[in-house]
C-alpha cells in the first residue's frame, strides 16, 4: 500500500492540495493532526471534506479545543483546564462531522487488510511532562494518566493483525533526548526526550507479542525550532520500525510553490518513505529518501 502522510497543517491547506491528493496514486491519506492555526480546526476540516481518497486523521493538541482551554493546558492551570474541557466532546463531534469522509480516530484500531492494521493512538497528545487534556480523555475514554493510556493502547494491540502502522500526534519516547532528535524537546532542555511513554509501551508490547510495527507516523515537534532556528532529524529507525516526524511547519512555502508531505510505501516486508515537495500546479519538484525498514528475523 502507498500512503500520503500529511504533517501538522496549522492552517496551511488549500484547494490545490485537495486537487493534488485526489488525483494522486495514494491508496490512503494519513493526517497527524493540528489542523488549526491556533484553536479553530473547522476551516481546514471543511476543505479536507472535499478529499475523495480514503483518509484517517488523529486530532492534535490544537484541534477541537477552545483558545482559553489550550492556554490553560499550556500554562498548567488545572481549574481553567477542567472548565475548558466541558465543551470539548461537542467540539470533537463537530470536527468529526465537518471532516466528512476523513475518519477521525483516537484509541482506534482499523484493519486495512487481513494482515495490516492501523492503530490510531492517544488523541490531543501534547508531551510527556504531564497528562494533557486529562478531563476530556477521562470522560471520553476512561483514561486519566499515562498508565491507563498504555493499558488501553496495549489492549488494542492485542486485537491487531500481525503488521501495524501507528498514527499518532506526538511520537514515542526512546528516540533521543536532544533537540535534534525526532521528538526531542527544543524549547526546554530539562524536558529532553519529549516522546510519549504510553505510545512507547504500546510499540514495545506489539513487538513482545509477535507483531511488527512497520511505521510510526507522528508530528507535533516541528521540524524547525521556533527558538533557535535549528532543524531536527525527522526520522529514525530500529530493527523493527521506521519512525517519521511529518511536522514541517509551515508545510506550504515560497508562495505555494513548495508543499510538503511524506510518501510511505508498505511493500511485502519492507517499508520505505520519502519527503515529497509539490508546486502550485501539482507537479513534484523534489523527492528524497527518509529511511527504509525491514523487520528483524524472528
Amino acid at each position: 500500500m502507498e500512503f500520503g502522510v500529511i504533517g501538522d497543517i496549522h492552517g496551511f491547506w488549500d484547494e490545490r492540495d485537495t486537487a493534488f491528493f485526489n488525483a494522486s496514486d495514494y491508496d490512503m491519506l494519513l493526517f497527524v493532526g493540528d489542523f488549526a492555526r491556533v484553536a479553530n480546526s473547522l476551516p481546514v476540516a471543511r476543505q479536507l471534506a472535499a478529499l475523495t481518497k480514503p483518509a484517517w486523521a488523529i486530532p492534535g493538541n490544537h484541534d477541537a479545543v477552545g483558545l482559553w482551554q489550550l492556554l490553560a493546558e499550556v500554562k498548567n492551570r488545572p481549574l481553567a483546564a477542567r472548565l475548558g474541557a466541558l465543551g470539548m466532546a461537542q467540539r470533537v463531534r463537530r470536527l468529526d462531522e465537518t471532516l466528512g469522509g476523513v475518519q477521525l480516530g483516537g484509541y482506534t484500531l482499523a484493519k486495512l487488510d487481513h494482515n495490516l492494521g492501523l492503530l490510531v493512538a492517544r488523541p490531543h497528545a501534547m508531551g510527556p511532562n504531564r497528562f494533557y487534556y486529562r478531563h476530556y480523555l477521562k470522560s471520553a475514554f476512561g483514561v486519566a494518566d499515562f498508565q491507563a493510556s498504555s493499558r488501553k493502547l496495549c489492549a488494542l494491540v492485542d486485537e491487531a493483525p500481525a503488521n501495524l502502522i501507528v498514527l499518532a500526534h506526538n511520537g514515542p519516547s526512546g528516540l533521543g533526548d536532544t533537540p535534534g532528535t525526532p521528538f526531542g524537546c527544543d524549547f526546554d532542555a530539562d524536558h529532553g526526550d519529549f516522546g510519549d511513554p504510553d505510545l512507547r509501551a504500546a510499540i514495545d508490547h506489539a513487538h513482545a507479542t509477535g507483531r511488527h510495527v512497520r511505521a510510526v507516523l507522528a508530528g507535533h515537534m516541528h521540524h524547525r525550532s521556533k527558538h533557535t532556528g535549528a532543524w531536527r532529524n525527522t526520522w529514525a529507525q530500529d530493527e523493527h520500525t521506521l519512525y517519521l516526524n511529518a511536522a514541517r511547519v509551515p508545510r506550504i512555502e515560497d508562495k505555494g510553490e513548495k508543499r510538503h508531505h511524506i510518501a510511505l510505501t508498505v511493500e511485502n516486508d519492507t517499508v520505505h518513505a520519502e519527503t515529497v515537495f509539490v508546486d502550485n500546479n501539482g507537479h513534484e519538484t523534489g523527492r528524497s529518501p527518509l529511511g527504509r525498514s525491514t523487520p528483524a528475523n524472528d
